[in-house]
């Protein structure tokens, strides 16, 4: 039986490409909305062929190795943390991705965009994430600077674009994987993104694999977590686990926090903790209501 992977989904039809690069319509039997699956773009599967005019059929959903709910996309391998000087950089949406990233074991990448505007921005990202194990690229749609580098990081490898709406990550795939995209203009009024993009699908140009999707915008920590854990993503504070005056610590406004005291000595970003606190009293509140 065939393999292949879903690489758009229209109502009830999808289209998987098979290692050879061949697409096939297929449709999803019923035992997956009765086992309470949906197959998603980037889902690996086995399928049985159509004949003729006919539609194939998924037959097997195969192990995900991550999965995004908002946008709907699985099996992606590196995301692609997209932000720029306007609109506004989202910190606190790029730590919730980071902290999505590491929690899935997904790669992830700091991507300064729209670089000729000179503001600085890549360096302030190196600064406050240099222990956070996310590499940063500076890149210009407009002037193809790092477009080169950044598509070496991304080889080899089922690449997804995430960001705050207007950060142009729709021109920034145009100029990375040269299809051609609709796109739009940040809005002067409010100086926020117009969304484009409807749907998921996985796109190739250039040696490159990007979905191309909606959404991340208003991302949530996916799944009920415990407190004690969204320590455990952040790769800065691991070091200092087991010398706190308390354990477990939760590195916030404890007694005796080496993760605290690290910060005073200016050896994490302030802000770093500072988001990460943010994130913490998120996680305590989902916490505290997972009954509800």
């Amino acid at each position: 039986m065939p393999e292949g992977i879903l690489i758009r989904g229209i109502g009830s039809f999808y289209t998987a490409q098979d290692a050879d690069g061949a697409e096939f319509i297929l449709r999803a039997k019923k035992k997956f909305r009765h086992q309470g699956q949906t197959p998603i773009v980037g889902d690996r599967v086995r399928f049985t062929p159509g004949m003729g005019e006919e539609e194939g059929w998924i037959e097997e959903l195969l192990p995900r190795r991550s999965v995004f709910v908002r946008p709907p996309v699985a099996n992606v391998e590196t995301l692609l943390i997209v932000l720029c000087p306007e609109p506004e950089p989202d910190f606190l949406l790029a730590e919730r991705l980071l902290v999505e990233c590491r929690r899935q074991g997904i790669r992830s990448v700091l991507v300064a965009a729209k670089s000729d505007l000179g503001d600085g921005l890549a360096e302030r990202l190196r600064r406050e994430y240099a222990l956070a194990e996310a590499p940063v690229y500076a890149v210009s749609a407009r002037t193809g600077e790092g477009l080169d580098a950044l598509r070496e990081a991304m080889r080899g490898s089922l690449c997804c674009l995430a960001g705050q709406s207007g950060v142009g990550k729709s021109t920034l795939l145009t100029a990375l994987t040269g299809i051609d995209l609709e796109t739009g203009e940040i809005s002067r009024k409010i100086a926020r993104g117009k969304n484009t993009t409807r749907r998921a699908e996985l796109l190739s140009g250039n040696g490159l694999r990007v979905f191309d999707t909606a959404g991340f915008s208003l991302l949530a920590l996916t799944g009920r977590m415990e407190p004690e854990q969204l320590r455990l993503y952040y790769p800065e504070f691991l070091e200092h686990e087991g010398t706190c005056r308390f354990d477990p610590c939760l590195h916030d406004r404890e007694p005796g926090c080496s993760v605290t005291a690290a910060v005073r000595e200016g050896l994490i970003p302030a802000a770093r903790q500072a988001r990460y606190r943010q994130l913490l009293a998120e996680v305590r509140e989902a916490w505290d209501r997972r009954y509800d």
